[in-house]
């Protein structure tokens, strides 16, 4: 059974960043599922949706996880090629050595508001489990967009985050939003290989510890380390797993 359709593609302008978008979509039958079924947003669509595709495919195989609309955002462009923005919108903060870093505000913008949008205009999804999933970088944001006072997702799945950007400013930006008390009614998946770099496995058991010992009300966290994983080979059974943690149950 195919449990995932072909993926489709379609271009969509945003008026927030001023930059034209690649987004890839996978999702249920509608002939026989209906729905709505949740949506979640995964990054650099262009180089990992793939990863996300398969990870589904695994977990609904096994009946683990209810059916998904999979949503990939992109430029038509991989990682080092022209006309890829993911350093600008991924990076919450500016650095001066990247002149164009720091637009994630706009591009945040852009996923909650004109890309969402769009997504309930094409296909039947649930506006009340928004989720988004990264890797790497596009982790990085998506623990910009949990740090918010009023998130606009409420399911983050982030792998191996970029914890180090910008002195790790992440951190900075949850300690101030712990001072405010507020409750964060989320799931965090945090997951990250064993064998990475001892700064990406380091900066995340730092933000895990801040996490525990100062907990938002309702969020609630999970944490994975992958055996015998590294940066690259973690991403299909971080996807797989953290989509299960997640959605398990249809929760």
């Amino acid at each position: 059974m195919n449990l995932v359709p072909p993926i489709s593609t379609f271009a969509i302008s945003a008026p927030e960043t001023g930059t034209e978008y690649r987004i890839y979509v996978a999702g249920p039958d509608v002939a026989s599922q209906p729905g709505p079924w949740p949506a979640v947003i995964f990054l650099d669509g262009d180089d990992q949706f793939r990863f996300a595709v398969e990870g589904y495919q695994a977990a609904r195989t096994r009946g683990l996880i209810p059916p998904l609309w999979l949503v990939g955002v992109g430029y038509g462009a991989g990682y080092t090629k022209p006309g890829n923005r993911r350093l600008r919108d991924y990076t919450p903060t500016p650095l001066a050595t990247e002149p164009d870093s720091g637009g994630a505000e706009a591009f945040r913008a852009f996923l909650g508001g004109t890309l969402w949008r769009e997504l309930a205009a094409r296909h039947p999804i649930r506006d009340d489990h928004r989720g988004i999933g990264g890797h790497s970088l596009g982790s990085l944001l998506v623990l910009d967009a949990l740090f918010q006072r009023e998130p606009r997702f409420s399911r983050f799945l982030a792998s191996a985050p970029s914890l180090w950007w910008d002195d790790r400013a992440l951190l900075g930006q949850a300690d101030r939003l712990q001072r405010t008390g507020a409750a964060l009614p989320a799931r965090l998946f945090l997951a990250v290989g064993e064998n990475d770099t001892p700064s990406m496995t380091g900066d995340l058991e730092m933000l895990e510890r801040q996490l525990a010992a100062r907990p938002f009300p309702q969020l609630e966290v999970i944490s994975r380390r992958f055996l015998r994983r590294d940066h690259y080979t973690v991403l299909p059974e971080a996807f797989s797993e953290g989509l299960q943690a997640l959605y398990a149950g249809g929760k």
